[in-house]
């Protein structure tokens, strides 16, 4: 079933975000990208505020789509915890980074606007929550503070992996990081 138009502007904001950044988008920009005529972008989203909550609304469907808990094999033990960090990270750093790159222009572009960045967040705390069950199902002794430490860790090597160096082997520092986690 081909997209709709306004979900092929989103897609197309999303990779104007994640290629060129914030200062990038722009209705007609998405327009162009997107191979819509002009002004079909501000048919759906009037101003430029009302583009980024799309997208920032987008971005949050589709990675509860992509990582819905229900759909991911259950996590017992530290190698499954570690497999599960690395797969996630490779798959942020890889097929989704253009979105990835995209979730954090906007987090960094609206952490001054708490309403519009709400469904990011939202969505943070979610993963959180989830990777905290996960947490205490491996049998962590102190899973909240271990979840945080894990899912900090995970953004560092992310953004290291986008920014830096694209070849980085994560698993060493996550396959240390659960388990001094796990002793602890």
């Amino acid at each position: 079933m081909p997209a709709s138009t306004r979900e092929r502007g989103l897609e197309a904001a999303v990779e104007l975000l994640g290629a060129e950044g914030v200062r990038a988008l722009s209705h007609a920009r998405v327009d162009e990208r997107a191979g819509l005529p002009a002004g079909s972008t501000s048919n759906w989203f009037r101003t430029r505020r009302a583009l980024l909550g799309g997208v920032v609304d987008w971005i949050a469907e589709r990675e509860r789509a992509d990582f819905d808990p229900a759909a991911m094999p259950a996590v017992t033990g530290a190698d499954e915890l570690i497999e599960g960090l690395c797969a996630m990270v490779e798959l942020q750093a890889g097929p989704f980074a253009v979105r990835t790159r995209a979730r954090y222009a906007l987090f960094l572009e609206l952490a001054a606007d708490p309403e519009l960045g709400e469904p990011l967040r939202q969505q943070r705390h979610e993963f959180e929550t989830w990777t905290e069950s996960i947490v205490t199902a491996v049998g962590f002794a102190d899973p909240g503070p271990a979840t945080r430490a894990l899912m900090a860790l995970a953004d560092g090597l992310l953004l290291h992996r986008l920014t830096v160096d694209p070849q980085l082997d994560m698993r060493p520092v996550i396959e240390r990081a659960v388990h001094a986690l796990e002793r602890s």
